[in-house]
């Protein structure tokens, strides 16, 4: 799929850094090209000899080459490529990237390039989660760059937490998901999957019986009509799809937090099962069983998300889907749902114990839009998934 195409890497500084290497391997390996683009802090991790050896091409770091810039180097370098990849993007850089500074080679090949971008960000958990970062990360997807990662684990430094870049064959799937032909290229859309988990003490939780699998399957179909994915998934037992931005959750209140850090995206498929209720009294420690006595758990309403973001006006997708999974009288209870919530489509289900749907691997849906109920015939979880993407598609080439 990357024959013939050529990859502008940009290597930041961090430890990450190493990984970067088997990431030119890799693009190598599929046919890709790769110039690489090293930082003046990526070179106090990995050297130009290592990554010139893997990529077979001359190492560019030196704004100010004399030879290169006789014949306008960086702005040549930054046209050429099919894609720019930034991997690792480190903080600072993506803080150069939001404002558009152009203090070295990177930031102005960054800056003069016409080139879709992708990035794998790579930072400590707190420079993460810190609210310029998250500005800086929201102007940047504004602005149509693609994002790869990050992973959660642990770090160099010894913290946890969402931070570690992305695995290179991540990153690769990533890359081919961006230079995807197809109706959604240039499209980004949300999707939601998965469980939510609310606690009621710390080994115990409330949670539907979801395994993910039909929002895993939409977000895989979507990416591969050339949409770029932000997945957001509750604790599934399918693992997420490559190629997608992966944002992992436990409670409906984070849910919604990473949806709306997702945004903005040109549609929206609400797939989770998320608890419509948590605990207001969880514990903090382990509730203790006592003879003949029951605990009392008060319970409180979860945030809608579904509702929330299809009220929310200026920044709504301009088009919202949600799920409905009902046991009985299923399109009138979607149908209400639809016009509750204030969503363009609904996507109604039977998932009564004899269905075997929750959980299973087909599904049978019906769909509800303003036109009315389309009732499809039941089929496997990835067959429904390839044609709604593809309805999706073609709603979003309509407007």
């Amino acid at each position: 799929m990357l024959t013939g195409k050529r990859i502008l890497l940009i290597i930041g500084g961090g430890i990450a850094a190493y990984k970067s290497l088997d990431l030119i391997r890799r693009l190598r390996e599929r046919g890709a090209a790769v110039t690489p683009v090293l930082t003046r802090a990526g070179g106090e991790f990995v050297t130009p000899l290592s990554v010139s050896a893997l990529a077979e091409e001359k190492v560019h770091s030196d704004l100010f080459d004399l030879t290169d810039e006789a014949e306008m180097g960086h702005i040549q370098l930054s046209r050429v490529a099919d894609l720019v990849v930034v991997a690792p993007a480190t903080a600072d850089l993506m803080a150069k990237m939001a404002q558009g500074h152009a203090d070295d080679l990177a930031s102005t090949l960054l800056l003069a390039t016409d080139t879709p971008v992708l990035i794998a960000p790579a930072m400590n958990v707190r420079m993460w989660d810190h609210p310029a970062t998250r500005r800086n990360l929201a102007t940047l997807r504004g602005d149509g760059v693609r994002v790869s990662g990050p992973n959660e684990g642990g770090m160099a430094c010894g913290e946890f937490g969402p931070g570690r870049m992305s695995e290179p064959l991540e990153i690769v799937a990533a890359i081919e998901a961006a230079l995807a032909t197809g109706p959604l290229s240039g499209r980004r859309v949300l999707v939601t999957s998965g469980p939510t988990h609310e606690p009621i003490d710390p080994v115990r939780y409330i949670a539907n019986r979801s395994s993910g699998a039909q929002g895993t399957a939409i977000a895989a179909a979507l990416r591969d009509l050339g949409a770029e994915v932000i997945f957001v998934t509750g604790p599934a037992s399918v693992p997420p799809p490559p190629g997608v931005t992966v944002r992992r959750v436990e409670t409906a209140a984070q849910m919604l937090a990473e949806v709306q850090a997702g945004l903005p995206a040109d549609a929206a498929v609400f797939a989770a099962a998320v608890a419509d209720w948590r605990v207001e009294n969880a514990g903090t420690s382990k509730m203790k069983k006592v003879e003949g006595r029951l605990p009392t758990l008060s319970f409180a309403e979860n945030p809608d998300i579904l509702a929330t973001v299809s009220k929310m006006g200026a920044g709504r997708p301009g088009l919202v889907v949600g799920f409905a999974a009902e046991t009985d009288d299923v399109i009138a209870h979607a149908t209400a749902k639809r016009a509750r919530k204030g969503c363009d489509w609904i996507v109604a289900n039977d998932v009564s114990p004899a269905t075997g749907i929750m959980g299973g691997s087909e599904n049978a849906v019906t769909l509800i839009t303003a036109d009315g109920a389309e009732s499809w015939p039941r089929m496997a979880k990835d067959a429904v998934a390839r044609q709604l993407a593809e309805r999706i598609a073609a709603a979003l080439g309509a407007g």
